[in-house]
């Protein structure tokens, strides 16, 4: 059978989580660097198809490729790992520092990886900087600007509002990881983990490695917005939502809903509060 029952994909997103803890430093860092660029790839893809189109939705349906790629290659994506390494912390078959190690690294080479993107991106896109008229070009300035500077302007509302988006968004993203877990074909990955990642994008929700392409391509470009900007009141909150996102709504919630142990201990309690049958008691106690 292609299908891969829930039970079995707890158990594998606790192998999967703890697998990415005991990998080298430069294993997190390289597979960071890699997802980090193929996600940038995705991204200019997904803006592309909506210049052409003029159809937000286009862009939606093209950008899970990178997610997909990153996922059979086995990649690394933080936002990924969100849901899976606190399982295996809470199983202890990991540990916190690891967990902290893993994230730090990847993120770092995420940071690399959508850097380098976003400079090469930049020269083709504007033919070296003699076109910066380029519809992709003033594109990725007004999301750069939309996304730090728009959340400026409504204060702590701002804040608040950008970590809600960022909860939602990775609520999907994981949901995707663990959907990619549903089936033994490669097909069958490639279309269950397609269709949450689709949802996230086209809502326009936030999303960490993402903005860390998009808003350091647009400040490349010229968009108005300083370091402090990105961080303050975008890539922190947005960092931060995600791993509440994935954490809480996929890891958490799946696990306390498919877990066998919590099921058998729910089932035990419930039979013992169940008074015996007259017959029984009186058959137990010798009568």
């Amino acid at each position: 059978m292609d299908y891969v029952k829930p039970a079995e994909v707890l158990e594998t997103m606790v192998e999967a989580g703890t697998a990415k803890t005991e990998m080298g430093a430069s294993q997190m860092l390289m597979r960071g660097f890699l997802g980090g660029g193929i996600l940038a790839f995705a991204t200019t893809l997904a803006y592309t198809a909506t210049t052409q189109t003029s159809l937000p939705l286009a862009g939606a349906v093209i950008f899970p490729i990178g997610f997909v790629i990153i996922v059979l290659l086995g990649l690394e994506l933080v936002t990924g790992s969100f849901a899976l390494i606190p399982l295996s912390v809470f199983q202890r078959t990991t540990t916190l520092s690891r967990m902290f190690v893993n994230y730090v690294l990847v993120i770092i080479g995420h940071l690399i990886g959508c850097a380098v993107y976003a400079a090469l991106y930049g020269m083709a896109v504007t033919k070296m900087g003699t076109d910066m008229a380029n519809p992709l070009a003033q594109m990725l300035i007004q999301v750069s600007e939309t996304k730090t500077l728009g959340y400026q302007k409504m204060g702590f509302d701002g804040i608040i509002l950008v970590f809600i988006k960022a909860v939602l968004c990775n609520w999907m993203v994981t949901l995707g990881v663990v959907m990619a877990m549903t089936s033994k074909s490669t097909l069958g990955k490639i279309v269950a983990m397609w269709l949450p990642i689709l949802m996230f994008f086209e809502q326009g929700f936030e999303h960490a490695v993402v903005n860390m392409f998009v808003i350091p391509a647009g400040m490349m470009l010229g968009a108005d917005v300083t370091v402090s900007d990105w961080w303050i009141w975008n890539q922190i909150p947005v960092l931060l939502g995600n791993f509440v996102g994935g954490a809480l709504f996929t890891g958490f919630m799946f696990y306390w809903s498919h877990n066998k142990k919590a099921e058998g201990a729910e089932h035990a309690n419930s039979s013992a509060q169940i008074p015996a049958k007259p017959a029984l008691a009186a058959e137990k106690s010798g009568l």
